[in-house]
């Protein structure tokens, strides 16, 4: 039986003005229970003050997409994590998928952003996941192995407390393709074991480890029925209210596992 709280955390991604953000939080927030799960969603900059103002004294916690990892200068575009703070996330995104494929962030530059987050007391949600190609090669280990070792290069046992993991397989974010629950759990199971590696077996058992390619509705149950799998980074579903509760209830009440 799973003892760690589950975390649904939504990636907005480049959705929502912040008058939609305000529409889309009134249906979300009152789906975010207190204490049995924690719900995240992670908003675009331009909405962060809008959803930090309907957000305040609710159950919903708000996170950011991206951060600097220096705390201010001539980073025309970028954002700090002090910024971040004072507007009242206390979640960001480091290393996801699109940012490695569009904007050119590395291994070394999730390291750096991840700490800068860390140092300015948020909570990160470090993305990894291997490419369709790597997974064919059979790779898949030792992509997410590497991606999360270097991540962590650094990161006190203290400060990973504040780390989660979300295994988000590339070939399955926004395109329809899912991996089954059995591979999900597969990669997730290796990731704790990776943890263990740097940080002992009383840390991996407490990280929170999440999935992160086309969770859904529909699909949610199984992933989250895993012994490995304590949460989604949800996409698309995240954007439609009524998808996003559905989701929270399977956190809430995982589905029995199939033998």
């Amino acid at each position: 039986m799973k003892k760690r709280t589950p975390v649904i955390a939504g990636n907005w991604k480049m959705n929502k003005t912040p008058s939609e953000t305000r529409e889309l939080l009134k249906d979300i927030i009152p789906q975010a229970p207190k204490g049995s799960c924690d719900v995240v969603v992670c908003v675009p900059f331009t909405s962060l003050a809008a959803a930090a103002e309907m957000t305040a004294g609710t159950a919903l916690k708000l996170g950011a997409q991206n951060v600097h990892w220096e705390e201010k200068g001539a980073y025309t575009g970028e954002i700090s994590a002090q910024m971040l703070t004072e507007i009242g996330a206390g979640y960001v995104l480091v290393g996801h998928s699109e940012r490695r494929a569009y904007f050119g962030e590395t291994d070394e530059t999730v390291n750096a952003r991840l700490k800068a987050a860390l140092n300015a007391g948020l909570k990160v949600i470090l993305c990894v996941g291997e490419l369709e190609a790597q997974r064919e090669a059979g790779i898949t280990e030792e992509i997410v192995s590497m991606q999360t070792k270097q991540a962590l290069r650094g990161v006190s046992k203290e400060q990973v407390k504040n780390v989660l993991i979300a295994y988000e397989p590339v070939w399955a974010i926004g395109t329809g393709k899912t991996a089954t629950s059995a591979q999900a759990q597969e990669v997730c199971c290796y990731l704790r074991w990776v943890v263990e590696e740097l940080y002992g077996s009383s840390i991996a058992s407490q990280i929170k480890l999440l999935y992160g390619g086309s969770m859904n509705a529909s699909n949610a149950a199984e992933l989250l029925a895993e012994d490995d799998i304590d949460g989604g980074l949800i996409g698309g579903a995240s954007l439609k209210a009524a998808d996003f509760g559905k989701i929270i209830e399977a956190a809430l009440k995982p589905a029995e596992k199939k033998d």
